[in-house]
């Protein structure tokens, strides 16, 4: 009894007092509640106008729809919380709020389809077929205006957890500038708590404090109490021993500070992760990603079928871009020789935007470049023509690379297709690249695209080789479609 009354006493007193979590939380469930309310009344109205009807089984009808619609509105409101669609720690970043909300979704009105199955009650085709696809996007809508505003608030200092990183200090390091980089996740790193640092001094390079170092989670956890720490990050190099590491969780808990552990590996996304307990150890098993089999069968269909329709479709643009570009008497393409899958050259087609001397011109200019160190590039290009100058700001030079797409040189998502000149200088782990088919757009294009170093270009390029997925190029589509439009990094 005595080492309950002292746990709960430690639980109460230092009980999280942040006020922006449960405002999130009911905005969450507001947003969820009028989608789906607003999806079962027009699905109704569509189907049955504004009288009501009865869902019909064998027999005679049993219940109308005006009760039915209820029912589903609750149970799908169920559903999304049983799915943990409503986490605040996947709000502000990365798909899994989306992944898990289709989820969620699909599953309930499968589960729908197979009742009615099962029972002989007969669901309006129209009312099913209104109510999915309407409640998933209006619900996606909903949770992307809420993170849009949640982002909002955190870009300027708000709604954000303290974290302070137990580590060495090269681990440490490398594990701050992550959070810092990706203040949307809501994760900010305020302290250190390393090895051989006195409390009070701090990191060469970093302006947070150090606030000592212990093995003792008694002395963590009042660190974290006397400094409004939130969570606790624990990477490689904090010295921790597995009972040590054990005790620190049970009393972060007690004290509603949470607890992360970050592995020494990097730029390795969720799907390719699995969690094994294993005698009470969680082995965490890293996938490694292939692009053969279904997969990359889905991945060439999917390419084909894009690009087919793309060429078709745009083809009256693609008409007049071409006219207007052969009107100064040059060439109205542009072949370049790039390289592609597993080192093999092709010739990438685009719309000419430069006069025709633009290579010659390229020596002159070169004292000028502005780009990121090994790719040319210049904010106010003379060589570019003034009908080069607007195609490019919309990516439309490069709409005839949907050509190569076709023929199988490229796909519609992949790393950037680099010049033979720039493969000369890649490190050893760079030729990672060219393991998969270069693409029209990928993270590089929505990422920042001439604003980006060489280094992070190498980077983001190589966490798509390591990371793919049919879900994700779905993904870097959207998101490319928004990259174009607010013209980032266009030049």
């Amino acid at each position: 009894m005595e080492n309950e009354s002292i746990i709960e006493e430690r639980w109460a007193e230092t009980r999280d007092t942040r006020t922006w979590q449960p405002k999130i939380v009911a905005a969450l469930n507001i947003g969820d509640f009028l989608a789906i309310t607003i999806t079962i009344i027009v699905a109704h109205v569509v189907s049955f106008g504004w009288r009501d009807a009865n869902v019909l089984g064998r027999a005679e009808a049993t219940l109308d729809y005006s009760a039915t619609g209820i029912i589903i509105g609750i149970l799908w409101f169920i559903s999304l919380e049983i799915a943990n669609s409503r986490n605040i720690r996947y709000l502000g970043q990365g798909n899994d709020e989306y992944r898990l909300v289709i989820k969620a979704t699909t599953y309930f009105f499968c589960a729908v389809a197979i009742f009615s199955y099962v029972t002989t009650i007969d669901f309006a085709r129209a009312y099913i077929l209104v109510a999915y696809p309407l409640g998933l996007a209006l619900l996606l809508i909903t949770r992307w205006c809420l993170r849009r505003y949640l982002v909002h608030w955190r870009n300027k200092g708000r709604a954000l957890t303290r974290v302070m990183v137990v580590s060495d200090e090269i681990s440490g390091a490398h594990l701050y500038d992550t959070l810092h980089g990706a203040k949307q996740s809501g994760l900010n790193p305020v302290a250190f708590y390393l090895p051989g640092f006195e409390a009070g001094t701090t990191v060469a390079g970093y302006d947070v404090p150090v606030l000592g170092y212990s093995t003792n989670s008694q002395e963590i956890l009042e660190a974290c109490r006397a400094h409004n720490i939130h969570a606790v990050a624990v990477s490689s190099g904090h010295r921790l021993t597995p009972k040590e590491l054990r005790s620190l969780g049970w009393d972060l808990a007690a004290g509603h500070v949470k607890l992360i552990v970050a592995p020494a590996m990097t730029d390795i996304a969720g799907p390719r992760i699995r969690t094994q307990p294993l005698n009470g150890v969680p082995l965490i098993h890293v996938s490694t990603p292939r692009m053969e089999g279904f997969s990359a069968l889905v991945k060439r269909t999917i390419d084909i079928v894009a690009a087919s329709f793309g060429l078709i479709l745009l083809s009256p643009l693609l008409l007049v871009v071409a006219l207007i570009v052969k009107s100064d008497g040059g060439p109205i393409f542009f072949l370049q020789q790039r390289v592609g899958y597993r080192g093999r050259p092709f010739h990438m087609v685009k719309f000419r935007s430069m006069v025709t001397n633009a290579e010659e011109l390229k020596k002159e200019l070169m004292s000028q470049n502005e780009g990121n160190g090994i790719l040319f590039k210049m904010a106010d290009d003379p060589r570019i023509t003034k009908i080069g100058k607007f195609i490019r700001k919309y990516s439309i030079d490069e709409l005839p690379q949907l050509w190569n797409v076709l023929i199988g040189d490229m796909s519609l998502v992949g790393p950037r297709p680099p010049l033979e000149s720039e493969v000369e200088q890649y490190e050893e782990d760079a030729y990672r690249r060219l393991l998969v088919k270069p693409g029209i757009t990928g993270l590089w294009q929505v990422s920042g695209r001439s604003d980006l170093s060489w280094e992070e270009s190498i980077r983001l390029d190589l966490y798509y080789v390591e990371n793919w997925s049919v879900i994700g190029d779905m993904v870097i589509l959207f998101r490319t479609v928004r990259a174009v439009f607010a013209q980032e990094g266009a030049y």
